[in-house]
């Protein structure tokens, strides 16, 4: 596959006897949304996180942006971006503050932090919530803002884990046209969701079961191979032999 940003052989991680992720390979090229599934323990944010550079394999090999997961970790945290399902920005901090700080821990200078984030609040029509505490906006908003300073620094790689949890249909439908958009511009979307339609969104979608995975391709092909109508009829007839769970 040409210009993969992702790419994972034989990914394994253990806790003591207890096998989390067993095993498992793919890769991801530049621009691709790529939809990561699988019920709670299936073993998907143990995976994001030796993706993230955040935990060690304890087997396999994988490399990000070009960067090895097992020794390069810090060098794959400054070209990623992460948005977590709890939303992780600083509620007693403008929008503008928070913006600032996250742009100098991603390595920006104090001009580039400046013109980001002016640029940033313009493109979300967020001008006059600038100075607005971070706290006292709505989720949506929150999750939109987010999503902007994840991708502040022009990231290669955004990571998203569940990032529209709680959120109604309409801004969960604006914030994929930000990953959309975020895609088309050559930014490589990695994104885990429990919103079945929202894989529909995806380029590819792989699922998860029990550490392992037992399905990757288009949403179209997946829906074809099980014979169902939608992707939450895949999902189901993957995860109904599932052994664990949380």
């Amino acid at each position: 596959m040409n210009d993969v940003v992702i790419s994972v052989r034989e990914l394994t991680k253990r806790f003591g006897d207890f096998i989390a992720v067993n095993r498992i390979s793919f890769d991801v090229p530049r621009g691709e949304i790529f939809g990561f599934l699988g019920a709670n323990g299936a073993g998907k944010t143990t995976a994001m996180r030796m993706l993230c550079g955040l935990s060690y394999p304890s087997a396999g090999s994988g490399t990000v942006a070009g960067y090895d997961i097992r020794c390069e970790s810090e060098r794959i945290k400054r070209c990623i971006g992460y948005m977590s399902q709890r939303f992780s920005l600083y509620n007693d901090l403008t929008v503008r503050e928070n913006m600032l700080l996250f742009a100098g821990i991603y390595g920006l200078s104090r001009r580039e932090a400046l013109a980001g984030s002016e640029r940033m609040l313009g493109k979300l029509d967020f001008v006059s919530e600038g100075d607005t505490l971070v706290g006292s906006l709505p989720l949506g908003w929150k999750q939109k803002l987010s999503f902007a300073i994840a991708t502040l620094h022009s990231p290669e790689v955004v990571f998203l884990d569940e990032p529209t949890g709680g959120v109604d249909p309409v801004t969960r439908r604006q914030f994929w046209e930000m990953i959309y958009e975020a895609a088309s511009q050559g930014t490589t979307i990695f994104v885990t969701t429990h919103y079945m339609d929202e894989a529909e969104y995806c380029s590819r979608v792989s699922v998860m079961v029990d550490g392992e995975i037992r399905a990757l391709d288009t949403p179209a092909r997946l829906k074809q191979q099980y014979a169902a109508n939608s992707m939450d009829e895949v999902f189901r007839i993957l995860a109904r032999g599932a052994k664990r769970g949380e």
